[in-house]
């Protein structure tokens, strides 16, 4: 079988960089599979039985950009005018401990197949002849779409416990509705090793996994292992029914999938325990604070989501989007509102963008009030009435402070 031609077998270099290397390469992983299943391929990888220093060398001596990316672990990084090219070395793991493996170069294309991680990613293509060759049964697995562990899925995740939760990215993004027994069985034996991983590799495949199109079967299968017991401490209950819910709005609304609103689903609505995941899964500080937005909007807001009473007046959402962003509000409206309340919740926020409040500190002193707290409190009071009139001109605001005269001469 051969790979079908590719926009991305054109781009500009990659030619010169495989007759760099003698013809000593070959595609694999990724574009492969991904060309294969017909989707947009980004990230391109070599595999060489050539050591790194040495594809270095060839590359330097071509006149084509090279960094050492992981000399050490045999990939350097090919610099092309339309993109970098990962080369690797191929190789074959001598130890592994569940977070890291010492390898050994080879020169062996079947034991480099077979120290990875699933069938469908240890397909090979020759760059000239586009030639696929097929270790494990990968070929077949893509066209079943069927994530399947390479060798024993026990010892694959033993070498490296994130494999976990690779399993059900892959899974999210090509298995859909079907499971393999022993792959399931294995990840659910193994479960409590992520805690045993750095939470931002957790943290970071968990949410790649929540970045797929339709995640709502792996995610189920990830409660049924009782996987996200070892990645946060605790989930709402109730999680996998709003979590279906949204993932099923935005389809049916061609909204792009987001990875923090879905997690917002699936944490606890409580403040201090979702803000505690937040900081143990070290998310960055701009998504701890997008996570507590969604979940928490400010008292002053009066959008109820409380599940017993989201009957919200619609004029709330925009003044939660004023106090907050407009993707902030547009998230919230997907998770909490009702069904029959949602179209005209989010058309109230369609190419609408917060007005700047018009009014500042100056104009009251201006005006006779005295400078300190007070015009801070003023300010914020005027504010307020501004906001509950649906956010009027300065002419307006104007009129509202000269009514209030009195309180500013005080």
């Amino acid at each position: 079988m051969k790979m079908p031609l590719a926009e991305w077998t054109e781009r500009r270099g990659l030619t010169a960089l495989i007759t760099a290397l003698d013809g000593k390469a070959r595609f694999v992983g990724g574009a492969v599979r991904d060309t294969l299943l017909g989707l947009e391929v980004k990230d391109v990888d070599i595999a060489t039985p050539l050591l790194p220093e040495d594809v270095m060398e060839r590359l330097t001596a071509a006149s084509i950009k090279v960094i050492p990316t992981g000399i050490a672990h045999g990939t350097v990084t090919a610099v092309l005018p339309d993109g970098p090219v990962e080369i690797t070395t191929l190789r074959r793991d001598v130890s592994t401990d569940g977070r890291r493996a010492t390898v050994a170069f080879s020169d062996d294309w079947n034991e480099d197949a077979a120290r990875r991680d699933f069938t469908i990613n240890a397909l090979f293509a020759d760059p000239q002849s586009l030639e696929i060759f097929d270790y494990f049964g990968g070929l077949d697995d893509l066209k079943n779409l069927r994530i399947r562990f390479i060798g024993s899925a026990a010892e694959r995740i033993a070498e490296d416990h994130l494999r976990i939760m690779r399993y059900f990215r892959f899974l999210a993004r090509f298995g859909q509705q079907q499971v393999d027994n022993e792959a399931f069985d294995a990840c659910t034996a193994a479960a409590e090793k992520l805690k045993t991983l750095s939470r931002e590799r957790v943290a970071d495949e968990l949410l790649k996994l929540l970045s797929t199109e339709d995640p709502k079967f792996a995610v189920s299968q990830m409660q049924d292992a009782g996987i996200f017991e070892h990645i946060v401490e605790e989930i709402d209950q109730n999680s996998e029914g709003l979590f279906n819910r949204l993932v099923e709005r935005e389809q049916r609304l061609h909204i792009e999938p987001a990875a923090i609103r879905r997690l917002v689903a699936l944490l606890p609505k409580a403040a201090d325990k979702a803000s505690h995941i937040s900081k143990s899964l070290k998310l960055s500080k701009k998504m701890q604070k997008a996570i507590a937005e969604r979940l928490f909007p400010g008292s002053e807001c009066a959008f109820d989501r409380d599940a017993e009473r989201q009957g919200t007046a619609l004029s709330d959402i925009r003044t939660f989007a004023y106090r907050t962003n407009v993707d902030a509000a547009r998230d919230v409206v997907l998770l909490f509102a009702e069904e029959t309340a949602l179209p005209d919740m989010l058309a109230q926020l369609e190419k609408w963008q917060p007005p700047t409040f018009p009014l500042t500190g100056g104009y009251l002193i201006e005006r006779g009030l005295k400078p300190g707290p007070v015009v801070a409190a003023t300010l914020a009071q005027i504010e307020t009435a501004w906001i509950a009139q649906g956010f009027p001109d300065e002419k307006w605001i104007k009129k509202y402070v000269a009514d209030q005269n009195l309180t500013l001469q005080a």
